[in-house]
């Protein structure tokens, strides 16, 4: 059994058998006995199986992950693995981007609406709803598409790149699922009057002042973010699971924020995603099913990461597949609200018909089916 070490923290030695929580900047697991910072810890591939893929009565697939619930203090109530792991937020940190540009007044300056809000947090799938508002978007803030440094991309979207496909279109900047992001940024850089050139860099203030403001809603010091770039080329975040939790929690109830106008933007923003989730995510995809509930907040990143809030339970919940599959997002928020009973009957159902466990072939026969095989642990 490995020494049980204080938090660095908070000073608190771990009870037997292990617990974790999230008190001042204290985000470290216990049970593996490493202090604040150690990246054995933090980094470790300890996980667990989340869900089995059955195929004629034969596992087929496994898939592990993590999975970290946190209250509205921050502490871990219930967890599946390892909630101290960190991961990289990737796209489930756009709510926490835009934060920095609609304080400082861009939707006022520019007469943006919802769509041009919530596109902002999107990874959109360059539908014709998307475009519309992305292009709205771009004559407001009066800023060229060249500009953009998220690369010439064809739409995510099947039935959108085979009809720009067929009718000889080509890749566009405006078509890549982070270009409301990119654009939100240069809005900003354009009010304040900043250099457009290098909007993108760790060095410039916006990028500043976003790892600043994500870093005081997950409870850390932006020194103590890991950081990496996206494939977008904007900066990212590494942090521990029960961090991006106990931040997801701060969007669905904003009233825990301190600053008062961070918290009015995260209002305005979480208010943007309700009006339009079909702006967040996109035809079939999970985001903007959960989004059309107003009692939670949600957002997915690549490489399986997911954060979502529930404003009347008070709950922050985050997760990561750790092979990075995006499938099984369906499955397992299903099974999570399941296991914490709650209580919107009408979208776990719908929940299931978009993401049933029955696995289909190309021409629609059921095949095999999926397992959720994890127990939320208190």
């Amino acid at each position: 059994m490995k020494q049980r070490i204080p938090c660095h923290d908070c000073q608190s030695l771990p009870p037997a058998p292990a617990i974790w929580h999230l008190r001042s900047r204290c985000t470290i697991l216990y049970c593996n006995g490493f202090m604040k910072g150690d990246i054995r810890a933090m980094d470790s591939l300890e996980d667990t199986l989340l869900i089995q893929e059955y195929r004629g009565g034969i596992l087929e697939c496994s898939h592990r992950g993590n999975i970290c619930v946190v209250n509205e203090d921050g502490r871990v109530v219930k967890h599946a693995g390892n909630p101290g792991v960190r991961v990289f937020t990737r796209s489930a940190a756009k709510p926490f981007q835009a934060i920095p540009a609609i304080r400082a007044g861009i939707k006022e300056a520019y007469g943006l609406t919802d769509a041009e809000v919530a596109v902002m947090t999107a990874s959109h799938r360059a539908e014709d709803v998307h475009i519309h508002a992305l292009e709205s978007l771009l004559a407001k803030i009066g800023v060229k598409e060249e500009e953009l440094v998220c690369a010439p991309s064809l739409p995510l979207d099947s039935r959108a790149r085979e009809a720009l496909l067929r009718t000889g279109g080509e890749r566009r900047r405006l078509y890549h699922n982070c270009s409301g992001k990119h654009l939100g940024v240069l809005a900003y850089c354009k009010m304040k009057g900043y250099d457009l050139a290098g909007y993108h860099e760790p060095t410039h203030p916006v990028q500043q002042e976003i790892v600043e403001t994500f870093a005081r809603l997950a409870d850390m010091e932006p020194e103590d973010l890991g950081r990496g770039i996206d494939g977008c080329g904007f900066p990212v975040f590494a942090l521990p699971l029960s961090a991006l939790a106990a931040a997801y929690m701060k969007l669905a109830c904003p009233e825990r924020i301190e600053d008062k106008r961070t918290a009015e933007a995260v209002r305005q923003i979480t208010q943007a995603m309700h009006a339009r989730p079909e702006l967040v995510g996109g035809r079939g995809r999970i985001d903007s099913l959960l989004l059309e509930d107003d009692n939670i907040i949600a957002k997915g990143g690549f490489k399986g990461v997911y954060g979502f809030s529930l404003r009347r339970e008070r709950l922050g919940i985050a997760f990561k597949i750790s092979d990075g599959s995006e499938e099984e997002w369906g499955r397992i928020v299903l099974e999570i609200l399941r296991q914490i009973r709650y209580g919107n009957v009408e979208l776990m159902s719908r929940l299931e018909e978009q993401f049933p466990a029955r696995i289909l072939n190309d021409e629609g026969s059921a095949v095999g089916h999926t397992e959720t095989v994890f127990t939320l642990e208190n």
